[in-house]
């Protein structure tokens, strides 16, 4: 006979998934039927697309955009749900309908402990070779379920001091000379440091718009725009004397003499990007680069990144993390990892109109962890 406390639970369970509408490649869970058969509770996944609206046009070196594709992902088990998204860019070249069918094969029902995290997520990574931002979804959702069953956020389970945490760049995308000049009048009272995307031939005329409009601190993502060497060199000194303090991926990932030569030489430190996907990526990178810029779309999700910081630390490499266009979901799961990194680039949910969550926030220019388990955030209200 059931305990007053398991029929009020079975009851909320009953009524919540009750208002679950489905939506176009949408899985309803149906947990409530585990949970009133006295069986063990077990994971279901449910998924659907969610494109995001940007604020303003984004421009980088090869492409512009105003929408980004994106598929919000759910895990329910014993009445709690953990959040996840795979935000899918350009030039990540990965799709929605591409990553629904991944998602479709997922069967978190064969396994009845969401602490199996192992078991689970190399289970997932099995599933197919590419799909890392439908993997990455899953891997978030993942954490910030087991996160809530402990109650604990992940950067105090992983240790992490969040007093730790880092300013975070904000970006200002290729644009014309006066909207570049608004963009940083917006934002320069807001953040300590911002990201300006190089690569044109008009790069020095960028930088200066900036550089006459504030003082702070600049990092540079070229997104491979350079492809000599000597030029690049040159461009690093005169960004220096600009105050650039990082350049980011400023040559093709396939010119790799090129890149050490570049390392070897430059007075800024220089961050993979591009270059470096997964965790198999990070030890040939050592003397080709300074850094790795780990983002958890590329690399899975929580648990490769987490790897990957440990293992560029102990490469005595410099690390970065960064992010998408994404929702305060996917931000705040990177945001766990910020107290241990040099450099912070998760601006992604401020540069969209329609974020469904509230999590990390940014006070002062610097990142603020919500003291919330799992990845932190809270569903908003639409």
């Amino acid at each position: 006979m059931q305990n007053r406390r398991q029929f009020l639970k079975n009851a909320a369970l009953i009524a919540a998934a009750g208002t679950l509408a489905p939506e176009a490649g949408a899985r309803v869970p149906m947990f409530h039927v585990n949970a009133l058969a006295g069986a063990k509770p077990r994971m279901m996944l449910r998924f659907f697309p969610y494109e995001l609206q940007l604020r303003h046009t984004f421009t980088v070196s090869s492409y512009s955009r105003t929408t980004t594709p994106d598929v919000q992902v759910e895990i329910y088990y014993d009445g709690y749900v953990g959040y996840g998204e795979a935000s899918m860019p350009q030039y990540l070249g990965q799709t929605v309908e591409g990553v629904c069918a991944f998602l479709g094969k997922v069967d978190l029902s064969q396994f009845d402990d969401p602490f199996r995290m192992d078991d689970i997520l190399a289970y997932v990574d099995s599933l197919s070779d590419a799909d890392p931002a439908a993997k990455a979804a899953v891997d978030i959702a993942l954490h910030d379920l087991v996160g809530k069953l402990m109650g604990q956020p992940w950067y105090k389970i992983w240790g992490f001091n969040p007093a730790n945490a880092p300013s975070t760049t904000y970006t200002i995308g290729i644009d014309t000379p006066e909207v570049m000049r608004k963009k940083t009048e917006e934002c320069a009272q807001k953040f300590n440091i911002l990201k300006v995307k190089l690569g044109r031939p008009n790069d020095k005329e960028m930088v200066e718009v900036i550089r006459d409009t504030t003082t702070l601190p600049l990092a540079v993502d070229v997104n491979q725009g350079w492809k000599d060497r000597d030029y690049a060199l040159d461009m690093i000194y005169w960004l220096r004397e600009k105050g650039v303090v990082m350049v980011e991926q400023p040559m093709p990932v396939g010119q790799v003499d090129d890149a050490a030569w570049l390392a070897e030489r430059s007075p800024l430190p220089i961050f993979a990007d591009e270059a470096v996907q997964r965790l198999r990526d990070v030890p040939p990178l050592k003397g080709v680069y300074t850094g790795i810029n780990i983002k958890l779309m590329k690399c899975t999700g929580m648990r490769e990144a987490w790897k990957m910081l440990n293992l560029a630390r102990a490469l005595d490499m410099r690390v970065m993390i960064g992010c998408m266009t994404e929702t305060s979901c996917a931000v705040s799961a990177a945001a766990q990892l910020s107290p241990m990194v040099d450099f912070a680039d998760l601006d992604g949910n401020l540069l969209i109109s329609n974020d469904r969550f509230e999590g990390v926030q940014v006070k002062d220019g610097r990142l603020v962890l919500p003291n919330a388990p799992g990845i932190g955030v809270r569903l908003l209200s639409r």
